[in-house]
Formats: structure tokens, C-alpha cells, sequence
């Protein structure tokens, strides 16, 4: 009797390449989905759709079997000892504690982040917890590209009402600290000539205006603007193809490759520039500020440049 091993090649190399197709699709998921997947997979096991929407919201409509998180209190980010606001965790044991309990997500799962997707602003929601599962080494999560927004606007996609409760499960970390950015790193960064990318609004990236909690105004020198509402259709809730997003980063003479910095005020709006850069257009050397314009103003960065000085 042949063994396993006698069957000619053309079975070995069929049998490798559905092994490797296996073990990339479990370790790994496409960045964006659209409405049309999301229908596809409702209910299939080992998916979970983790809705950002305000809880009023959910309750009135979602998609079914969605699990609803509090971006601002289930502890996705938490002001620092020092008073820097809205940070990753310094202790990241209650959020992956969270995410098992609370969402019902263990390592195998994949989820599939559902923003409102009524502006960039929300987006920013999607991406920054999406960049959190990174930074813990989760690599199978998905954004709902357009969110609930796009979802609804096909009136044949089910919707679902009420409350939602997760079967618990154990999700446990693999912290991808090389992802993690300080100010001294954006310090060296800086002074080696890697390109730093401020994801604000122009009037702030110029010094006209800043956040309450930013001590000066302006941005790091030498920083380059590429303002996070580009990168979505109109500054809404849809992310732009690959081509347009090329475009404009040549627009902002923002590179596609290469080391870059992504910042902005609080890690919101740059987890936006960042998302772009490392999941849409590819460039994995792309890294995210968390600190951004608070912290660095707040601890005393060095080489704040305004090109405005309102008088």
C-alpha cells in the first residue's frame, strides 16, 4: 500500500499550498471588508463583529450578533500617570481581560470592527482599536469599510435591535512592543531624517489652532501635513481606493515606502494616516505616534515649528 509520502508530486504540491493557504488565513485577515462580506459571514463561527457605535445607537440597530464596545470607556485607551490623555494602557491585562469577557474573543477569532461611518473623525475609532489589536499580535481583524453607514444603505441587509451578550472567552496577548513609538524614539527619528507625517487638520498642522490640551502650537519641524480626512471619500465614513491614496500622499510629498512617523494629537487621527500607509498601501515600516502633539507638548518636545504666528 502507498504511503502518504509515495503520491506523486503534483498531490504534494497541492497538499502544501492548501497548508500554507490554511495557516495564512489563520494567522491573518484582509484589512478592509465591504457590506457584501459582512452578509456573507453573519453568524459563522470564529467571526465576531465588534460594533463602535454609541450605545443608544446599537440598541436600535445593528448587525446581528454584533457585540457593542465603549471606545471611550472599556479601556481601548486611559490618561497616563503623568496626565497625558487617551493613551495605550501602561497595563494591558484589563483590556485583553475585556476583550475575552466582555466582546467573547479568543485568538482565533476574527474580528470585524464596525465604525459608524459617518465621518473620518468615527473611522478613527475603527482604526485605532484595529492598530490595539495589532500592537497585542492579533492579526485577524477587519474594518467594515463605510461602517453602519454603508450597511444600511442596502435596506435588504438584516438588522438586528437590543442587547447582545458574549459567551466569555480567554484572549491572551502577544505584545508587539516594536510597534510601540516614545517621544525620545520620535526625537531620534526626527534627527535621522525619517520622514514624520502630521495626520491634523491643516489649521492645526500651521499653528492656527491646537488641542486644549497641546501647551504650544504648530508641529514637530520638519513634519510633513497629510490631514486624516483625505484618506476617506468626501471626509466621510469610506476609505479611498489605493490609487487616489497614492496620489494624494504624492500631493503631501509623503513617501509610500520607508520608515515614516504617523502623528496628530491624541493617536485618533493618526491611526488613520497609519492604517493607510501599513495596511492599505502596504508600507510596513509605517509606525504610529500614541503620545502625538499632547504629549510631545506636554513633556517638552524639542523642535516645535508654527507657521503661523497669529499676532
Amino acid at each position: 500500500m502507498k504511503t502518504w509520502f509515495s503520491r506523486p508530486a503534483t498531490h504534494l504540491a497541492i497538499g502544501l499550498i492548501l497548508l500554507l493557504g490554511f495557516a495564512r488565513g489563520a494567522l491573518a485577515a484582509d484589512p478592509l471588508v465591504d457590506a457584501a462580506w459582512a452578509v456573507a459571514n453573519l453568524n459563522k463561527p470564529g467571526i465576531v463583529f465588534v460594533d463602535l457605535q454609541p450605545s443608544k445607537d446599537f440598541l436600535e440597530a445593528h448587525i446581528p450578533g454584533a457585540i457593542n464596545t465603549n471606545y471611550g470607556k472599556d479601556g481601548w485607551r486611559k490618561e497616563r500617570a503623568d496626565k497625558v490623555p487617551a493613551m495605550l494602557p501602561d497595563n494591558l491585562e484589563p483590556l485583553a481581560a475585556m476583550i475575552g469577557t466582555k466582546l467573547g474573543i479568543d485568538n482565533d477569532t476574527h474580528v470585524v470592527l464596525v465604525p459608524q461611518g459617518n465621518d473620518a473623525l468615527d473611522v478613527g475609532q475603527a482604526t485605532r482599536v484595529y492598530w490595539t489589536f495589532k500592537v497585542l499580535g492579533h492579526d485577524k481583524v477587519s474594518i467594515l469599510n463605510g461602517g453602519m453607514s454603508t450597511y444600511t444603505n442596502n435596506e435588504k441587509n438584516p438588522l438586528q435591535q437590543g442587547i447582545v451578550k458574549a459567551a466569555p472567552k480567554t484572549f491572551k496577548m502577544n505584545v508587539r512592543k516594536e510597534m510601540l513609538v516614545t517621544m525620545d524614539d520620535v526625537k531620534k527619528a526626527r534627527a535621522a531624517g525619517v520622514v514624520l507625517v502630521d495626520n491634523r487638520p491643516e489649521d492645526q498642522y500651521v499653528g492656527i489652532n491646537r488641542h486644549p490640551k497641546s501647551t504650544m502650537s504648530g508641529t514637530i519641524a520638519g513634519a510633513k501635513n497629510l490631514p486624516n480626512q483625505w484618506t476617506t471619500v468626501n471626509g466621510g465614513g469610506e476609505f479611498r481606493s489605493k490609487a487616489q491614496l497614492e496620489q494624494l500622499h504624492k500631493v503631501a510629498n509623503v513617501p509610500t515606502s520607508g520608515e515614516q512617523i504617523n502623528f496628530c494629537n491624541t493617536g485618533h487621527w493618526a491611526s488613520v494616516g497609519w492604517f493607510v500607509s501599513s495596511e492599505i498601501l502596504g508600507n510596513k515600516k509605517a509606525k504610529m505616534y500614541d503620545g502625538s502633539m499632547v504629549e510631545y507638548t506636554m513633556l517638552k518636545g524639542d523642535a516645535i515649528e508654527s507657521k503661523v504666528k497669529l499676532n
